[in-house]
């Protein structure tokens, strides 16, 4: 039993992960729009916009291949002791696990403000390691909206540096 607990928890340390949107050509229009306001960015602005999202505990998202949105996050052992995936999550939001079996953990999530509803699954690549799908609905100015991520993680060290845990 504990082989299979082991193939559905994260290693502590500094983890980059790459997050690719779809399924909503209003959100990937407004991923691609961020992501060349980011490119253009003074370095004064990027170094504000890294000190504001370091109180976040989240690094500087950097542009990845196919319009994936990376960034670096630091998870400390009692995260991953619990098993908290290194997300961040808008809102109120409550997650739930919904089933762990082999190398895989499903899970869904409800958030209040904004509205959000949503379902994925990760899948572990050992302790060091994940790719993750998810499909959710959100509901703006009255409308259902729904798009999909697509994600992976990998473990890059031990130490996190000047990378500061994510707030819960």
């Amino acid at each position: 039993a504990s082989a299979a607990a082991s193939a559905q928890t994260i290693r502590p340390g500094l983890w980059e992960m790459q997050n690719r949107m779809g399924g909503n050509p209003a959100i990937e229009q407004a991923m691609a729009q961020m992501q060349q306001q980011m490119a253009a960015m003074t370095p004064a602005q990027r170094k504000q916009m890294e000190a504001m999202m370091a109180q976040q505990g989240v690094a500087m998202p950097q542009a990845g291949a196919g319009g994936a949105l990376g960034m670096k996050v630091c998870v400390t052992p009692d995260m991953a002791a619990r098993g908290d995936m290194p997300t961040q999550t808008e809102g109120d939001c409550t997650t739930t696990i919904t089933s762990r079996s082999g190398n895989t953990l499903k899970m869904s999530f409800v958030c209040k403000n904004p509205p959000a509803t949503g379902e994925g699954s990760y899948t572990f690549q050992g302790d060091t390691a994940y790719t993750m799908k998810m499909a959710m609905k959100t509901t703006r100015a009255g409308k259902t909206e729904s798009m999909t991520m697509d994600g992976q993680g990998k473990w890059l060290s031990a130490d996190c540096g000047k990378v500061k845990p994510l707030k819960p």
